[in-house]
């Protein structure tokens, strides 16, 4: 084992379901680098779910702070009790400043990041980003992983989450869920705002077919896709309401990974679900209205991401600033059942 492959690695993870499942092609590269190297996460609690499904994670501590707070004094106090620790570099994630002061108070000797909101005191590798050569999200937590002056690999390694079989039985269990026909999972929600999210009455039309054809259909997302979920649920054909059920806001983010790995297939608009999917390798139907593939494309062999061409997409807001929303209406779901059946057809 060589000096670096004991390298002791603090990442200060994202704090999106998106970003966070990206993240682990940056843990994965670690270690192709270094097997020998622990890995810890600092994140929100919550993200100990989906890092509890990456074998390259030795450990997770949970950043015990609201979303956006700064708070000084207990930043420099979570840097100070990491001394203890004894981590020999830190890779930080996000661009803010208050998510450099952490790795800083720990004494972390070498603190990597890219440079933004006037950092460069904090990070001592702090590096100036190259849009073009690192267009994508996945790219620049990817390039964290070397040494500025090399050049990182052409093809990263994409995410691939893993689930226990007794955690998905248990799952099962809780929820009276069986797996007597295909599931067809669709996930209607996106926190982003409605300029993400496909029409209902388009979810539902896709569901019945599918629900005419003998799959089930598992709705997911949290409490916030409720209302989402209640639509498509409106339009459902009553004869086929007993193979379709809603799960939004009944599982914890967890058990959700653990069911969707169950999946035939899934169906999303851009979402930390749509990423989740991707990452366990499930045929995916990707759904793009405001957004763009072009900085966080869902990342796996088996996905088709559809959009329409209108001339104002992608527009990156949250509402539809025409108040029209055409770039999702007119997605057909005819278009995307025939993805899904290709998709599904495919040897795996």
């Amino acid at each position: 084992m060589n000096a670096r492959s004991r390298e002791n690695i603090l990442v200060i993870g994202p704090s999106w379901v998106g970003d966070m499942v990206m993240a682990q092609s940056l843990f994965m590269l670690l270690r192709r680098q270094n097997p020998g190297c622990t890995i810890t996460v600092l994140a929100p609690d919550w993200t100990r779910a989906l890092l509890d499904r990456m074998p390259e994670v030795s450990a997770a501590i949970p950043a015990r702070l609201d979303h956006g707070e700064l708070a000084l004094g207990k930043r420099r106090r979570i840097g100070r009790d990491l001394r203890r620790e004894n981590f020999t570099q830190a890779i930080v994630l996000p661009n803010s400043f208050k998510s450099a002061l952490i790795p800083f108070h720990a004494g972390i000797p070498r603190r990597i990041g890219w440079r933004g909101e006037w950092r460069q005191a904090l990070l001592n590798d702090c590096r100036t980003l190259d849009k073009d050569s690192f267009p994508r999200m996945l790219d620049r937590f990817a390039a964290l992983a070397f040494d500025a002056s090399d050049r990182p690999p052409a093809a990263v390694p994409y995410p691939a989450l893993v689930t226990d079989a007794g955690a998905t039985a248990n799952a099962l269990g809780k929820l009276s869920l069986h797996l007597d026909y295909p599931i067809l999972s669709l996930c209607p929600g996106a926190e982003f705002g409605e300029s993400k999210q496909w029409p209902p009455e388009h979810f539902a039309e896709l569901a019945n077919e599918f629900l005419r054809k003998g799959w089930q259909i598992w709705l997911f997302g949290s409490a916030n896709d409720r209302i989402a979920a209640e639509s498509v649920m409106a339009d459902v054909e009553n004869e086929f309401l007993d193979r379709v059920e809603d799960l939004t806001g009944r599982t914890m983010l967890g058990e959700a990974i653990d069911l969707l790995a169950l999946s035939a297939a899934v169906v999303s608009n851009d979402s930390g679900l749509m990423h989740i999917a991707a990452a366990l390798g499930k045929p995916l139907v990707a759904l793009y209205g405001s957004t763009s593939t072009a900085f966080t494309p869902p990342l796996a062999e088996r996905v088709k991401s559809l959009h329409t061409d209108i001339e104002c997409r992608p527009c990156f807001k949250r509402e539809c600033p025409l108040g029209h929303k055409r770039c999702l209406k007119e997605l057909s779901p005819h278009r995307v059942a025939s993805a899904v059946v290709e998709l599904a057809a495919d040897p795996e």
